[in-house]
């Protein structure tokens, strides 16, 4: 599976997290069915899974005047996704992070999404520079 799709994926296993809370592994299991477990899904989800408190504080002090409790849970999963890859994955540049939330949030967001995600991910990374 191609790191975009696997992006995608988590993203849809991490939505579902936020709306019921189960356990990140068989929410994996329940979305890949028969499919390839992939590597970089399972890292992605239980990454941010094990770690969303962290990174939801990392986000909440990018936020102006809102907490992570008013953000919309398409962004909240993508803004997520995008600080774990940010925070804990060297490998990966800023840059394919940020516009691949982006792609995320204007994809399953509405016409604000992308420019929100955008604005936060990039105070994200002012401030560790």
């Amino acid at each position: 599976m191609k790191r975009h799709a696997a992006r995608e994926k988590a993203f849809q296993i991490l939505f579902q997290l936020d709306m019921n809370d189960s356990d990140s592994y068989v929410a994996i299991q329940d979305l890949l069915n028969e499919e390839e477990n992939d590597r970089f899904l399972h890292q992605l989800v239980e990454g941010v899974y094990e770690n969303k408190s962290v990174i939801d504080e990392t986000i909440t002090n990018h936020l102006e005047n809102w907490s992570i409790k008013r953000v919309a849970t398409v962004e909240r999963a993508v803004l997520r996704i995008a600080t774990y890859e940010l925070k804990y994955l060297d490998d990966i540049p800023e840059n394919v992070s940020i516009n691949e939330a982006v792609e995320l949030a204007k994809k399953y967001g509405d016409d604000k999404s992308g420019k929100f995600v955008n604005g936060v991910l990039s105070k994200i990374i002012d401030s560790e520079s």
